[in-house]
């Protein structure tokens, strides 16, 4: 890729199941010049769908345009049930600045698909993160809340008018939030329970708005095939929160119930960075650095 500019884009949508729906909303991304599909991946538990690309910010933006357009034609949000939280068919679109593109012009690529897609698809748009309107609209989980059911009233409410389209939720597709942000690590810890309740209040006390740690966000996630739950956390700034930190607050609260940690996963790609710094952590290396990675040496 020889790219002056690439910004990152980690689109997701309320399809985990259908395969052939996947496909169609992922094709945008394929063989297209200036954009690269990175990695995608459906959970049927949740029944969500995490794409990352990266790409040129005008082919970029052209190729997630389209893309939104198909999720809204494929997928209705009356008939879908998941154990993630969701508001729209595209629930959300997150744009992060990787190589000589600056947070202000991730931003305005935000607002740019932002314009498009309510013009184009009749959707109402919500800019969150670095793109929010006013401080309120930062948190994705306060923009969300309510999700596609509680969304129809709460449009009409003054203070949640959406930032482009109509004041009303789109009959099927909801609404989508749009914006800018850092690089978040989608990091969920399995646990050998059946109990949502007890990973709910795992979730709540490692989770930064309840007191826990300051760059997660998590909740409590039913993993019904599998027969046990879910702590679904949302590492947003992997460089002051580290992965192993949210591990193990996450195994000493979740010994006070008797349950046990019984793996971990990452959903999409992840820094380098972020895995380095839990591997140090577990092999207790001294005055380790990431000049010290074979592969971060020949990529330089």
């Amino acid at each position: 890729m020889n790219w002056n500019k690439i910004v990152e884009c980690v689109p997701n949508f309320s399809e985990g199941r259908d395969l052939a729906k996947i496909d169609q909303i992922v094709s945008p991304f394929r063989g297209k010049s200036g954009v690269k599909l990175l990695d995608y991946s459906n959970d049927e538990d949740h029944n969500r769908l995490v794409v990352t690309l990266v790409g040129e910010p005008e082919a970029l933006r052209d190729a997630v345009v389209e893309a939104i357009g198909i999720a809204v034609r494929l997928i209705d949000l009356n008939k879908h049930q998941g154990q993630h939280p969701r508001m729209g068919a595209v629930d959300v679109v997150p744009f992060i600045p990787i190589k000589n593109v600056t947070m202000e012009e991730a931003v305005a690529l935000s607002k740019e698909v932002a314009e498009q897609v309510a013009r184009l698809y009749n959707l109402p748009v919500f800019l969150y993160e670095k793109s929010a309107s006013a401080p309120y609209r930062e948190n994705l989980a306060t923009v969300r809340k309510g999700e596609f059911e509680g969304m129809a009233e709460k449009i009409k409410l003054p203070e949640w008018a959406p930032d482009f389209g109509p004041a009303e939720r789109h009959p099927t597709a909801g609404t989508v939030a749009i914006g800018a942000r850092m690089p978040l690590v989608a990091y969920n810890i399995n646990l050998n329970t059946p109990d949502l309740e007890i990973a709910g209040r795992i979730a709540k006390n490692i989770r930064h708005i309840n007191g826990g740690l300051r760059f997660v966000k998590a909740m409590g996630v039913e993993l019904k095939e599998r027969n046990i739950t879910q702590v679904s956390i949302n590492m947003t700034d992997y460089t002051r929160t580290a992965l192993y930190r949210a591990f193990e607050l996450t195994r000493i609260e979740a010994r006070r119930y008797g349950v046990s940690i019984v793996g971990s996963e990452i959903i999409g790609l992840v820094p380098m960075e972020a895995l380095i710094d839990t591997a140090s952590y577990y092999l207790g290396l001294e005055n380790f650095s990431m000049q010290q990675v074979l592969e971060a040496r020949i990529m330089e």
